[in-house]
């Protein structure tokens, strides 16, 4: 598959949206970034709706498309829904507008669609299987050719609107190429993978963009014909109400990924019979293609718009021969291997999942299981950081281990200075038992709450500030932090007792010695005064020595 959808490496950053959202899970994490599977893909661009960087984008054609027009005849096949995104717009408008960019001519998909549903009623009155899966969008084609292979037989082998209206609009224009213009984006790699009918596909948004890029408006000249049953195509339950019923089958409408899935689940367990299954990967069908939910199309107006553009007649348009609307399906499924159960018990382990009660399940990793994720981890397509229950223990665990084994005291006070957390060296500290419960109780319990009152009111913080706590016979250098954006108090007492002592012994020594110089100063200056007459300048210089000496001391 070609690269319909692209990644914006730049953008990508760790968030796993897209994967949450993948409905079949066809995403691989690496290097912080997801990356599409392409094998795996069905192109229904969920993770382009919901991307929040914008990482995800649609590969534009927009510049192929003008060399296209400048170098053939070129026709355009425009999708049913471009009533509901270009409001109040005719195909004759539509034509118009498409004519001044370069194209020879612009006509109405829906004219395919009539082919593709007389296709359906002749299957249904033939009976040819006892399921008929609608195969008009090409993402649950790709859905069930690669991950519900049990389907394949079901899926009605008839070609696309798409295919049909491009068949017809060569067959009228000799040599002409041939542009689809729709809400879709699945159909860039339908026209790729089916040669010969579909030279390009544009969406609606890049028809947008190239009619404002040229200065171009469409302009409301002239209003739609009678006929088109076949334009209700584009909304949910749009094919089934174009056609001539059988009553000899049921009919059913499921739209939406999470739909469409359940629904080939309960086809594979053989739980359906009998049914032609109109099925759509989008929600409303395709006037909310990926393009128009990523910019909040009003689906209500949408409806409305398609419904007041259908016409009461079907067209009249000349039937192909049937050989002609045939359509292959083939498996195009990957062989996953399915690791095994001990394999996935390491992971688990990994991710501290050592018990059932451990794996909760809670999906914000982008699987909807614990398990899930593993086999995803085991398969290359995660890893083990993307679980953020995880990160969060190993992160709370490591600051535990911290604040556990630091030598420091550590205390945490809310705004109402209520203990949150202390540690067994704050305890310590603060001579209290290790098994002393203080958690929610005032710190005036343990502590004078003044300096913390005074740091939660002038909001500045207080760096080693020696103190003594009386009632505890601790010296301690106590800092304190408060923290405004997490609302918390932090006190770290480093306990310097044992410098104080240190200290103290230190100074008893320093005031023995100076009573001892004191004592030999006296002496000294009787012997001196004896000898003075001796001595003469000599017993001075003994005298401004001795006294050095005793400052020395006293300022030690």
């Amino acid at each position: 598959m070609t690269e319909c959808l692209q990644t914006k490496k730049s953008n990508c950053k760790n968030c796993y949206k897209c994967i949450r959202h993948c409905p079949v899970k066809s995403l691989k994490f690496t290097d912080g970034q997801a990356h599409i599977v392409r094998d795996e893909c069905v192109l229904c661009g969920e993770c382009y709706v919901v991307c929040p960087q914008n990482a995800k984008q649609i590969r534009s054609d927009v510049e192929k498309a003008k060399q296209l027009v400048l170098k053939y005849d070129v026709y355009a096949s425009i999708a049913p829904s471009f009533v509901a995104w270009f409001h109040n717009k005719s195909i004759h408008d539509m034509e118009q507008a498409l004519i001044k960019l370069g194209f020879k001519g612009a006509d109405e998909t829906a004219k395919g669609a009539y082919i593709v549903k007389k296709q359906y009623e002749k299957m249904i009155e033939e009976k040819k299987s006892k399921i008929i899966i609608s195969s008009c969008c090409h993402t649950v084609n790709t859905l069930i050719q690669r991950h519900y292979t049990g389907a394949i037989q079901y899926l009605a082998d008839v070609v696309s609107p798409m295919l049909a209206h491009a068949q017809m609009l060569k067959k009228e224009h000799k040599g002409a190429k041939v542009v689809f213009i729709g809400p879709c984006i699945s159909k860039k790699d339908e026209a790729e993978k089916y040669k010969g009918y579909v030279e390009l596909v544009l969406t609606f948004d890049e028809l947008d963009e190239w009619l404002k890029s040229e200065n171009i408006t469409i302009e409301s000249n002239r209003g739609s014909s009678k006929e088109g049953r076949t334009r209700s195509f584009p909304v949910s339950g749009g094919i089934i109400s174009s056609m001539d019923k059988d009553l000899g089958y049921h009919y059913m409408v499921v739209d939406g990924m999470e739909n469409c899935i359940n629904a080939l689940e309960n086809i594979e367990r053989g739980e359906i019979d009998n049914c032609f299954i109109e099925m759509s990967a989008c929600r409303g069908s395709c006037i909310n293609g990926p393009p128009a939910r990523r910019k909040s199309n009003n689906i209500v107006g949408a409806i409305l718009a398609v419904n007041k553009n259908t016409g009461a007649k079907d067209f009249s348009v000349p039937m192909p021969e049937p050989e002609k609307l045939k359509k292959e399906f083939r498996f195009e499924g990957v062989h996953k291997i399915m690791p095994g159960g001990t394999a996935i018990e390491e992971i688990l382990k990994k991710m501290g999942k050592t018990s059932i009660e451990h794996e909760l399940n809670c999906g914000s990793c982008g699987y909807d299981t614990c398990r899930d994720k593993a086999v995803a981890v085991l398969n290359g397509k995660a890893d083990l950081t993307m679980c953020l229950p995880y990160l969060k223990e190993k992160a709370e665990s490591f600051s535990d281990a911290i604040i556990k084994n630091t030598p420091n005291g550590v205390i945490v006070l809310n705004e109402d200075l209520e203990i949150q957390q202390i540690n067994n060296s704050a305890k310590r500290i603060l001579n209290l038992s290790p098994s002393t419960d203080l958690l929610g109780s005032p710190v005036s319990r343990i502590l004078d709450p003044i300096d913390y009152i005074l740091a939660l009111r002038e909001g500045k913080n207080c760096y080693y500030k020696r103190k003594y706590f009386a009632e505890y016979k601790k010296y301690v250098d106590e800092t304190i932090i408060y923290d405004k954006e997490y609302h918390v108090i932090i006190i770290i007492m480093r306990d310097v007792t044992e410098e104080e002592k240190i200290k103290a012994l230190k100074n008893k020594q320093s005031e023995a010695a100076i009573e001892i110089a004191d004592k030999v100063v006296e002496k000294q200056m009787r012997v001196v005064q004896e000898i003075a007459l001796l001595l003469g300048e000599t017993a001075a210089e003994t005298k401004i020595a001795l006294t050095k000496l005793k400052e020395t001391m006293e300022d030690e």
